[in-house]
């Protein structure tokens, strides 16, 4: 029987195969690599909490008006939220309906494992027409994060002495490099937090940096539960024969959920100032099910 590539951490993946997760912890889970936060890993990101000062890692958003008809913006221009104000009747109050694109350039949100599909499946291995219908994601959605997600997060700034160049591929070799600059190392089941030092902004003359297959590979190997990136996929791709390492070998493969968009200028000059890259983690989403996605508001508190 072949070894699959997650029966050991330590197990360098085959070159020729995509590291995957399937079969792992079952074929109806819904967790992923959230599997790796043991109650003894909560309980060491409990332990990074000192002075409790608290950073978000959410970029704000601007609602705008509610927009519809044939004159309405694209998507990728209107705020990720469109508000519609309304009075509630009896009482003197205000109320308001919102109309949330889950997944937005200008939104930082947390991707559920359905969001993904991996020839016709989603993770870990169930047919999309059983898993994602037009009533709502039935497997791999937003259910597997009612108890929100709390583990030791770990910021490895890339950025440290600026942007990364135009069209970077990140590898193993930058994470690895910043572990020794900041004095630690990244455990499983910690959160993985990356700083490049860009703005999300598709621009042909000025391709953005992005995670590559082998720093997926590595990200396997180390057993990381979470993702979160000012950037996370490169575009244009950097590998054609597999465009989107974070979103289309992490998130279906793995069961990596990955938090898009985060904001995390102030988050690294905090770390900075204080010489400490390790934080607790929080990220609890609204308890909404049957989603692809949802806004989130990630906490780091040291």
């Amino acid at each position: 029987m072949n070894t699959p590539p997650w029966h050991d951490s330590t197990h360098p993946d085959d070159e020729h195969e995509l590291p995957s997760n399937w079969g792992r912890w079952g074929t109806d889970d819904e967790l992923g690599t959230l599997n790796l936060i043991t109650e003894e890993v909560r309980a060491r990101g409990a332990a990074e909490v000192r002075t409790g000062r608290a950073v978000s890692l959410a970029q704000p958003i601007h609602p705008a008006p509610l927009v519809s008809g044939p004159f309405a913006p694209t998507t990728r221009d209107v705020s990720p939220i469109q508000q519609l104000m309304q009075y509630t009747g009896g009482a003197p109050a205000t109320a308001d309906m919102m109309l949330v694109t889950n997944h937005h350039v200008r939104s930082t949100h947390l991707d559920a494992l359905g969001h993904q599909v991996r020839d016709g499946r989603v993770y870990p291995g169930r047919p999309l027409a059983e898993s994602v219908t037009p009533a709502g994601a039935r497997h791999g959605s937003t259910v597997a994060f009612a108890a929100g997600i709390v583990t030791r997060g770990v910021l490895l700034d890339l950025a440290f002495a600026g942007p990364l160049p135009a069209g970077h591929p990140i590898t193993s070799e930058d994470f690895e490099a910043a572990e020794a600059r900041q004095g630690l190392r990244l455990e499983s089941g910690d959160a993985l937090v990356v700083r490049c030092g860009w703005v999300y902004a598709i621009n042909p003359a000025r391709p953005m940096p992005g995670i590559s297959l082998e720093a997926v590979r590595w990200m396997h190997r180390r057993g990381v539960s979470l993702y979160a990136g000012d950037l996370g996929d490169a575009h244009p791709p950097l590998d054609p024969a597999v465009p989107g390492p974070l979103h289309r070998v992490a998130l279906p493969l793995l069961g990596m959920p990955l938090i898009d968009v985060a904001e995390l200028e102030e988050l690294a000059a905090v770390c900075a100032e204080s010489n400490r890259y390790t934080f607790l983690l929080t990220v609890v989403p609204p308890r909404i099910h049957g989603l692809t996605g949802v806004p989130v508001n990630p906490l780091a508190i040291f």
